[in-house]
């Protein structure tokens, strides 16, 4: 990767031009890091206050919003002329499933048994969507695919989950799964370096280390906008990561650095970041 890209990735230059699509992402950050707990109506101008400090321009907060309610994750309140948003049954379940992914990624040093988990499955072309939701849901869980068809996770502890979305897409009788070593006969290393990036993924962990290893927020604003951010940032991680076991990397991941970098600041920013969303909902909530 060039310089020019390498910084072109980083969060604070992602902030230049923020579309409704990563403005949606950042809401259900938002909505995930802020509201899922509290369970409690976010005012319209809270909303628009907290994305405006992340650099998201109304019109594209006002465009996530009402995506976001579209998709059946959102309700509308109307309070006379005001608005106020509820997260749904669905949104409610879908922040805890990621919160709970986000937050548990690599905490556990899981040690390997030397066994893979092995999934074919055959989806025609045709198929597109069909094959976007399976890629979605299996990279989600850490597997990898190494040639069309075919995915594998060096951790068997998986199956239950991956028959799990083979049940809810109606694939349980167009796909096999086994669990066993490996014969012998090919690398097991250039099995890896197939089903998954992993010079890319090394590369986001060191990104991810220069830009919050030394990060500082003086202020409760500073603090919510990068606690924001680094939520942002790491939440791709489950996306990226297979969380290979230390059996199966050659020399010193970045991986569990990062994720000492994470909790740390996330812990380290909390308190201010909460002072700053309570300001923001009862500034909102005094308007007329």
């Amino acid at each position: 990767m060039t310089e020019a890209a390498r910084q072109d990735t980083g969060p604070v230059n992602r902030r230049r031009e923020i579309g409704s699509a990563s403005a949606r992402s950042l809401l259900l950050t938002v909505l995930g890091e802020f509201a899922l707990a509290r369970k409690e109506p976010v005012w319209t101008a809270t909303v628009l206050g907290a994305l405006g400090l992340l650099g998201v321009e109304e019109r594209a907060a006002r465009q996530a919003l009402a995506r976001t309610s579209a998709e059946g994750l959102l309700d509308a309140q109307r309070h006379g002329r005001r608005v106020a948003w509820t997260l749904t049954d669905e949104g409610t379940t879908l922040l805890q499933e990621g919160t709970a992914r986000i937050y548990g990624f690599t905490r556990e040093d899981h040690g390997w048994d030397g066994r893979w988990l092995v999934l074919t499955v055959s989806i025609p072309e045709s198929q597109r969507q069909l094959r976007h939701r399976l890629r979605t849901q299996l990279t989600w869980l850490g597997l990898g695919s190494p040639v069309s068809g075919l995915w594998i996770s060096p951790d068997a502890g998986k199956s239950r989950e991956v028959h799990r979305v083979m049940r809810e897409l109606d694939l349980e009788h167009q796909s096999f799964a086994w669990i066993g070593p490996a014969s012998g006969i090919g690398e097991e290393s250039r099995l890896m370096a197939s089903a998954w990036d992993l010079d890319e993924v090394e590369e986001r962990y060191l990104q991810f280390l220069a830009a919050f290893g030394d990060r500082r927020a003086d202020t409760a604003a500073d603090a919510f906008t990068a606690q924001v951010e680094i939520v942002q940032e790491w939440r791709r991680f489950p996306f990226l990561d297979p969380d290979l076991p230390r059996e199966l990397l050659d020399h010193d991941w970045p991986g569990p650095r990062a994720a000492a970098v994470f909790h740390d600041r996330h812990a380290r920013w909390h308190r201010q970041a909460q002072q700053e969303w309570d300001r923001m909902q009862q500034d909102a909530g005094g308007r007329t």
